[in-house]
Protein backbone atom coordinates (compact mmCIF):
# COMPACT_ATOMS: atom_id res chain seq x y z
CA UNK A 1 0.00 0.00 0.00
CA UNK A 2 1.35 3.36 -1.24
CA UNK A 3 2.83 6.10 2.05
CA UNK A 4 -0.07 8.83 0.59
CA UNK A 5 -2.94 5.83 1.06
CA UNK A 6 -1.53 4.84 4.57
CA UNK A 7 -1.61 8.48 5.60
CA UNK A 8 -5.20 9.02 4.19
CA UNK A 9 -6.48 5.96 6.47
CA UNK A 10 -4.77 7.30 9.19
CA UNK A 11 -6.43 10.42 8.97
CA UNK A 12 -9.36 8.84 8.78
CA UNK A 13 -9.26 7.15 11.67
CA UNK A 14 -8.04 9.74 14.15
CA UNK A 15 -11.18 11.81 12.60
CA UNK A 16 -13.13 8.88 13.55
CA UNK A 17 -12.45 8.82 16.92
CA UNK A 18 -12.81 12.64 17.25
CA UNK A 19 -16.09 12.01 15.85
CA UNK A 20 -17.23 9.62 18.50
CA UNK A 21 -15.59 11.84 21.18
CA UNK A 22 -17.39 14.46 20.46
CA UNK A 23 -20.66 12.49 19.83
CA UNK A 24 -20.40 11.23 23.19
CA UNK A 25 -19.77 14.60 24.72
CA UNK A 26 -23.33 16.08 23.22
CA UNK A 27 -24.90 13.00 24.13
CA UNK A 28 -23.95 12.97 27.70
CA UNK A 29 -24.73 16.85 28.08
CA UNK A 30 -27.65 16.86 30.44
CA UNK A 31 -30.80 17.44 28.82
CA UNK A 32 -31.67 20.59 30.95
CA UNK A 33 -28.10 22.11 28.81
CA UNK A 34 -29.31 21.08 25.39
CA UNK A 35 -28.10 23.05 22.80
CA UNK A 36 -28.66 27.36 23.13
CA UNK A 37 -26.65 28.14 19.76
CA UNK A 38 -26.73 26.15 17.24
CA UNK A 39 -24.83 27.70 13.67
CA UNK A 40 -24.37 26.28 10.51
CA UNK A 41 -22.41 28.41 7.76
CA UNK A 42 -20.34 27.64 4.74
CA UNK A 43 -17.89 28.80 2.47
CA UNK A 44 -17.68 29.03 -1.33
CA UNK A 45 -14.96 29.68 -3.24
CA UNK A 46 -14.20 28.96 -6.71
CA UNK A 47 -10.90 30.49 -8.88
CA UNK A 48 -9.43 30.34 -12.18
CA UNK A 49 -5.37 31.53 -12.77
CA UNK A 50 -3.34 31.97 -16.17
CA UNK A 51 0.34 32.20 -16.68
CA UNK A 52 1.79 35.00 -19.19
CA UNK A 53 4.59 31.80 -19.96
CA UNK A 54 3.51 29.86 -22.51
CA UNK A 55 2.76 26.06 -22.34
CA UNK A 56 2.45 26.79 -17.64
CA UNK A 57 -0.31 25.33 -16.15
CA UNK A 58 -3.67 26.71 -16.39
CA UNK A 59 -5.12 25.95 -12.64
CA UNK A 60 -9.14 25.69 -11.71
CA UNK A 61 -11.07 24.86 -8.93
CA UNK A 62 -14.01 24.66 -6.97
CA UNK A 63 -13.77 24.36 -2.50
CA UNK A 64 -16.53 24.30 0.08
CA UNK A 65 -15.77 24.76 3.58
CA UNK A 66 -19.55 23.50 5.37
CA UNK A 67 -19.17 24.70 9.24
CA UNK A 68 -21.28 23.26 11.84
CA UNK A 69 -21.32 24.42 15.80
CA UNK A 70 -23.09 24.45 18.41
CA UNK A 71 -22.75 26.06 22.10
CA UNK A 72 -24.71 25.54 24.89
CA UNK A 73 -24.10 26.43 29.13
CA UNK A 74 -23.82 23.86 30.83
CA UNK A 75 -23.79 25.35 34.15
CA UNK A 76 -23.50 29.22 35.31
CA UNK A 77 -19.47 29.70 34.76
CA UNK A 78 -18.50 26.64 32.25
CA UNK A 79 -19.44 26.56 28.57
CA UNK A 80 -19.48 24.00 26.42
CA UNK A 81 -18.95 23.91 22.62
CA UNK A 82 -18.78 22.18 19.32
CA UNK A 83 -17.24 22.74 16.07
CA UNK A 84 -17.45 20.60 12.54
CA UNK A 85 -16.06 21.48 9.40
CA UNK A 86 -14.71 19.70 6.06
CA UNK A 87 -12.48 20.96 2.93
CA UNK A 88 -14.22 19.70 -0.09
CA UNK A 89 -12.86 20.69 -3.41
CA UNK A 90 -11.48 20.07 -6.99
CA UNK A 91 -9.20 21.24 -9.33
CA UNK A 92 -7.42 20.86 -12.21
CA UNK A 93 -4.99 22.29 -14.65
CA UNK A 94 -6.83 23.58 -17.81
CA UNK A 95 -4.03 23.41 -20.16
CA UNK A 96 -3.74 19.48 -19.33
CA UNK A 97 -6.68 18.18 -19.55
CA UNK A 98 -9.19 16.20 -17.01
CA UNK A 99 -6.74 13.78 -16.61
CA UNK A 100 -4.78 16.53 -14.41
CA UNK A 101 -7.87 16.89 -11.92
CA UNK A 102 -7.81 15.82 -8.16
CA UNK A 103 -10.27 16.42 -5.86
CA UNK A 104 -10.88 15.18 -2.08
CA UNK A 105 -13.18 15.78 1.34
CA UNK A 106 -11.22 15.49 4.19
CA UNK A 107 -12.46 16.81 7.93
CA UNK A 108 -10.98 20.46 8.13
CA UNK A 109 -11.57 21.38 11.66
CA UNK A 110 -13.20 18.70 14.25
CA UNK A 111 -13.34 19.68 18.05
CA UNK A 112 -14.63 19.90 21.39
CA UNK A 113 -14.50 22.47 24.25
CA UNK A 114 -14.71 23.51 27.67
CA UNK A 115 -14.47 27.04 28.33
CA UNK A 116 -15.18 29.59 31.43
CA UNK A 117 -14.52 33.46 31.60
CA UNK A 118 -10.65 32.30 32.17
CA UNK A 119 -10.14 28.75 31.28
CA UNK A 120 -10.43 26.96 27.96
CA UNK A 121 -10.17 23.05 26.88
CA UNK A 122 -10.23 22.18 23.86
CA UNK A 123 -9.76 18.46 21.84
CA UNK A 124 -10.07 17.17 18.65
CA UNK A 125 -8.79 18.49 15.19
CA UNK A 126 -8.24 22.93 15.46
CA UNK A 127 -6.02 25.18 14.52
CA UNK A 128 -3.11 26.29 16.58
CA UNK A 129 -1.11 29.31 15.92
CA UNK A 130 0.35 31.64 17.73
CA UNK A 131 3.78 34.73 17.66
CA UNK A 132 3.42 38.27 16.13
CA UNK A 133 5.15 37.80 12.79
CA UNK A 134 2.60 37.82 9.92
CA UNK A 135 4.89 37.26 7.04
CA UNK A 136 7.86 35.47 7.88
CA UNK A 137 7.14 33.77 10.86
CA UNK A 138 9.31 31.32 12.83
CA UNK A 139 6.95 30.33 15.07
CA UNK A 140 4.85 28.73 12.14
CA UNK A 141 4.83 25.30 14.33
CA UNK A 142 1.28 24.16 13.47
CA UNK A 143 0.41 25.49 10.37
CA UNK A 144 0.87 26.39 6.77
CA UNK A 145 -0.71 29.73 6.66
CA UNK A 146 0.41 31.78 3.58
CA UNK A 147 0.05 35.36 3.82
CA UNK A 148 -0.64 35.30 -0.07
CA UNK A 149 -3.71 33.01 0.36
CA UNK A 150 -7.04 35.36 0.63
CA UNK A 151 -8.79 33.16 2.41
CA UNK A 152 -6.11 31.93 5.09
CA UNK A 153 -6.82 28.43 5.05
CA UNK A 154 -4.55 25.85 6.57
CA UNK A 155 -4.84 22.00 8.12
CA UNK A 156 -5.60 21.83 11.65
CA UNK A 157 -3.37 19.51 13.96
CA UNK A 158 -5.11 16.78 16.62
CA UNK A 159 -4.48 17.02 19.41
CA UNK A 160 -5.58 18.84 23.22
CA UNK A 161 -5.15 22.54 24.07
CA UNK A 162 -5.26 24.19 27.14
CA UNK A 163 -4.94 27.79 28.00
CA UNK A 164 -5.41 29.78 31.22
CA UNK A 165 -5.66 33.77 31.13
CA UNK A 166 -4.56 35.18 34.77
CA UNK A 167 -6.12 38.87 35.93
CA UNK A 168 -2.97 40.72 34.37
CA UNK A 169 -3.76 39.10 30.77
CA UNK A 170 -0.85 36.68 31.57
CA UNK A 171 -1.69 33.47 29.76
CA UNK A 172 -0.64 29.74 29.80
CA UNK A 173 -1.10 27.53 27.15
CA UNK A 174 -0.12 24.03 27.06
CA UNK A 175 -0.63 21.11 24.28
CA UNK A 176 -0.52 17.54 23.53
CA UNK A 177 -0.30 16.28 20.28
CA UNK A 178 -1.35 13.42 18.57
CA UNK A 179 -1.44 11.23 15.26
CA UNK A 180 -0.21 14.12 12.76
CA UNK A 181 2.27 12.42 10.67
CA UNK A 182 2.58 14.67 7.88
CA UNK A 183 5.00 18.02 8.01
CA UNK A 184 3.62 21.05 9.73
CA UNK A 185 5.30 24.70 9.47
CA UNK A 186 8.40 24.88 8.47
CA UNK A 187 9.47 21.05 9.04
CA UNK A 188 11.54 19.00 7.02
CA UNK A 189 10.76 15.60 8.83
CA UNK A 190 7.47 14.91 9.57
CA UNK A 191 6.60 13.44 13.13
CA UNK A 192 6.34 9.94 14.34
CA UNK A 193 2.57 9.21 14.48
CA UNK A 194 2.94 6.75 17.33
CA UNK A 195 4.68 9.09 19.39
CA UNK A 196 2.69 12.21 21.07
CA UNK A 197 4.02 15.74 20.89
CA UNK A 198 4.03 18.15 23.84
CA UNK A 199 4.46 21.17 24.57
CA UNK A 200 2.98 24.71 26.09
CA UNK A 201 3.81 28.45 25.67
CA UNK A 202 3.70 31.36 28.53
CA UNK A 203 3.02 35.54 27.67
CA UNK A 204 2.96 38.08 29.93
CA UNK A 205 3.04 41.97 29.92
CA UNK A 206 6.32 43.73 29.66
CA UNK A 207 6.74 47.51 29.67
CA UNK A 208 3.39 47.76 28.04
CA UNK A 209 3.68 45.17 25.44
CA UNK A 210 4.04 41.60 25.53
CA UNK A 211 6.75 38.52 25.45
CA UNK A 212 6.40 35.00 25.25
CA UNK A 213 8.48 31.83 25.89
CA UNK A 214 7.08 28.54 24.12
CA UNK A 215 8.87 25.13 23.91
CA UNK A 216 7.75 22.12 22.15
CA UNK A 217 9.48 18.33 22.16
CA UNK A 218 8.64 15.44 19.62
CA UNK A 219 10.58 12.35 17.98
CA UNK A 220 10.37 12.93 13.81
CA UNK A 221 11.00 10.48 11.28
CA UNK A 222 14.15 10.90 9.71
CA UNK A 223 13.38 8.80 6.71
CA UNK A 224 10.72 10.50 5.29
CA UNK A 225 11.20 13.97 4.95
CA UNK A 226 12.76 16.59 2.56
CA UNK A 227 16.54 16.12 3.28
CA UNK A 228 18.53 12.88 3.40
CA UNK A 229 19.85 11.51 6.16
CA UNK A 230 22.92 9.07 6.84
CA UNK A 231 21.31 5.30 7.00
CA UNK A 232 22.72 4.83 10.19
CA UNK A 233 20.90 7.35 12.44
CA UNK A 234 17.78 6.50 14.15
CA UNK A 235 14.20 6.83 12.62
CA UNK A 236 12.84 8.34 15.69
CA UNK A 237 15.06 11.43 16.70
CA UNK A 238 14.22 13.31 19.23
CA UNK A 239 13.79 16.95 18.77
CA UNK A 240 13.33 20.38 20.89
CA UNK A 241 12.19 23.64 20.28
CA UNK A 242 12.48 26.98 21.87
CA UNK A 243 11.13 30.35 20.75
CA UNK A 244 10.85 33.48 22.43
CA UNK A 245 8.98 36.25 21.21
CA UNK A 246 7.98 39.84 21.49
CA UNK A 247 5.42 42.60 21.19
CA UNK A 248 5.10 46.45 21.80
CA UNK A 249 3.17 49.37 20.40
CA UNK A 250 4.95 52.77 20.20
CA UNK A 251 3.05 54.02 17.55
CA UNK A 252 4.29 52.08 15.20
CA UNK A 253 4.11 48.36 16.17
CA UNK A 254 7.31 46.24 16.45
CA UNK A 255 8.32 43.19 17.01
CA UNK A 256 10.61 39.74 17.43
CA UNK A 257 10.51 36.43 17.06
CA UNK A 258 13.12 34.06 17.58
CA UNK A 259 13.49 30.05 17.84
CA UNK A 260 16.13 27.38 18.14
CA UNK A 261 15.48 24.18 17.36
CA UNK A 262 17.36 21.10 18.24
CA UNK A 263 17.61 17.44 16.27
CA UNK A 264 19.39 14.87 18.17
CA UNK A 265 20.80 13.46 15.01
CA UNK A 266 23.91 11.25 15.22
CA UNK A 267 26.02 12.53 12.26
CA UNK A 268 23.91 14.91 10.15
CA UNK A 269 24.77 18.73 9.51
CA UNK A 270 21.14 19.42 10.40
CA UNK A 271 21.38 19.20 14.51
CA UNK A 272 20.77 23.25 15.46
CA UNK A 273 18.36 25.68 13.27
CA UNK A 274 18.39 29.15 15.03
CA UNK A 275 15.79 31.51 13.15
CA UNK A 276 15.54 35.41 13.82
CA UNK A 277 12.63 37.83 12.69
CA UNK A 278 12.32 41.49 13.65
CA UNK A 279 9.33 43.83 11.91
CA UNK A 280 7.10 47.06 12.54
CA UNK A 281 3.54 47.86 11.08
CA UNK A 282 2.50 51.32 10.97
CA UNK A 283 -0.39 53.32 9.31
CA UNK A 284 -0.54 56.58 7.68
CA UNK A 285 -3.07 59.00 6.85
CA UNK A 286 -3.12 58.59 3.32
CA UNK A 287 -6.43 58.09 2.16
CA UNK A 288 -8.62 55.85 3.70
CA UNK A 289 -5.85 54.87 5.62
CA UNK A 290 -2.39 53.10 4.52
CA UNK A 291 -0.81 50.09 6.73
CA UNK A 292 2.65 49.13 5.94
CA UNK A 293 4.18 46.32 7.02
CA UNK A 294 8.09 45.07 6.99
CA UNK A 295 9.78 42.12 8.26
CA UNK A 296 12.89 40.37 7.90
CA UNK A 297 14.43 36.82 8.98
CA UNK A 298 17.47 34.98 8.80
CA UNK A 299 17.68 31.15 9.00
CA UNK A 300 20.31 29.15 9.90
CA UNK A 301 21.56 25.60 10.08
CA UNK A 302 24.76 24.21 11.77
CA UNK A 303 26.04 20.87 13.19
CA UNK A 304 26.76 22.88 16.49
CA UNK A 305 24.95 25.50 18.64
CA UNK A 306 28.05 28.22 18.27
CA UNK A 307 29.18 27.12 15.22
CA UNK A 308 28.39 29.22 11.97
CA UNK A 309 26.73 27.14 9.26
CA UNK A 310 24.57 27.82 6.00
CA UNK A 311 22.25 30.67 6.44
CA UNK A 312 18.86 32.21 4.50
CA UNK A 313 17.58 35.78 4.64
CA UNK A 314 14.56 36.84 4.00
CA UNK A 315 12.49 40.34 3.24
CA UNK A 316 8.99 41.40 3.14
CA UNK A 317 7.25 44.22 2.70
CA UNK A 318 3.31 44.69 2.67
CA UNK A 319 1.65 47.98 1.96
CA UNK A 320 -2.63 48.07 2.27
CA UNK A 321 -4.63 50.90 0.41
CA UNK A 322 -8.25 50.85 1.05
CA UNK A 323 -10.20 52.25 -1.98
CA UNK A 324 -13.56 53.52 -0.57
CA UNK A 325 -16.21 51.12 0.95
CA UNK A 326 -16.22 48.29 -1.21
CA UNK A 327 -12.19 48.15 -2.69
CA UNK A 328 -9.00 47.12 -1.35
CA UNK A 329 -5.70 47.51 -3.06
CA UNK A 330 -2.64 44.88 -0.91
CA UNK A 331 0.93 44.86 -2.77
CA UNK A 332 3.27 42.79 -1.31
CA UNK A 333 7.30 42.27 -2.59
CA UNK A 334 9.62 39.25 -1.32
CA UNK A 335 13.35 38.86 -1.08
CA UNK A 336 15.44 35.90 -1.05
CA UNK A 337 18.62 37.50 -0.29
CA UNK A 338 20.00 34.06 -0.20
CA UNK A 339 18.97 32.40 -3.25
CA UNK A 340 18.08 36.05 -5.19
CA UNK A 341 15.12 35.34 -5.67
CA UNK A 342 12.02 38.12 -5.40
CA UNK A 343 7.84 37.66 -5.49
CA UNK A 344 5.88 40.44 -6.27
CA UNK A 345 2.00 40.10 -5.42
CA UNK A 346 -0.23 42.86 -6.06
CA UNK A 347 -4.14 41.86 -5.01
CA UNK A 348 -7.23 43.76 -5.51
CA UNK A 349 -10.29 42.39 -3.68
CA UNK A 350 -13.80 43.49 -3.31
CA UNK A 351 -16.46 43.09 -0.58
CA UNK A 352 -20.12 42.79 -0.47
CA UNK A 353 -22.06 41.35 2.80
CA UNK A 354 -21.81 37.85 1.43
CA UNK A 355 -19.56 37.72 -1.80
CA UNK A 356 -16.23 38.89 -2.01
CA UNK A 357 -13.92 38.89 -5.41
CA UNK A 358 -10.10 38.58 -5.46
CA UNK A 359 -7.92 39.36 -8.62
CA UNK A 360 -4.41 38.80 -7.75
CA UNK A 361 -1.15 39.18 -10.33
CA UNK A 362 2.22 37.69 -9.55
CA UNK A 363 5.71 37.34 -11.03
CA UNK A 364 7.39 35.03 -9.06
CA UNK A 365 10.40 32.35 -9.76
CA UNK A 366 8.59 28.98 -11.61
CA UNK A 367 9.43 27.03 -8.27
CA UNK A 368 7.81 29.06 -5.16
CA UNK A 369 10.44 28.43 -2.34
CA UNK A 370 9.03 30.57 0.34
CA UNK A 371 7.30 27.99 2.17
CA UNK A 372 7.23 24.42 2.87
CA UNK A 373 3.66 25.56 1.89
CA UNK A 374 0.21 23.33 1.14
CA UNK A 375 -0.09 22.71 -2.59
CA UNK A 376 -2.44 25.53 -2.58
CA UNK A 377 1.01 28.09 -2.64
CA UNK A 378 2.05 26.65 -6.01
CA UNK A 379 -0.73 28.84 -7.33
CA UNK A 380 2.14 31.85 -7.56
CA UNK A 381 4.44 30.01 -8.82
CA UNK A 382 5.83 32.03 -12.25
CA UNK A 383 4.27 34.97 -13.63
CA UNK A 384 0.20 35.30 -14.53
CA UNK A 385 -2.60 36.05 -12.67
CA UNK A 386 -5.61 34.39 -11.05
CA UNK A 387 -8.95 35.50 -9.99
CA UNK A 388 -11.53 34.15 -6.90
CA UNK A 389 -14.73 34.46 -6.55
CA UNK A 390 -16.38 33.87 -2.75
CA UNK A 391 -19.53 33.56 -1.27
CA UNK A 392 -19.91 33.41 2.54
CA UNK A 393 -23.65 31.63 3.57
Amino acid sequence: MSEEANESRGVLRSSGRICIFITLAILFVPLSTRPQTVDFRGQVSAWLGASFQRGRAIPAGLRYIPTFSMKTAVSPTWNFDVEAAANAFLSADLNAGLGSRRGEIKPYRLWARLTTDRFEARFGLQKINFGPAQLLRPLMWFDRLDPNDPLQLTDGVTGLLLKYTFQNNAGLWMWGLFGNSERKGWEAFPTRREIPEIGGRAQVPVLGGEIGATFHLRRLDAFHGLLPVDAAERTAVPETRLGLDGYWDLGPGIWFEATLTRQDFSVSPYRFQKALNVGFENSFAVGGGLHVLAEHLVFQSSLDLGKPGSTRSLSALSVDFPLGLLDRLRGVVFRDWTNGDGYHLLTWQRTYDRWSIFAIAFWNPDRYGLYGGSRESYLFAGKGFQVMLVWNH
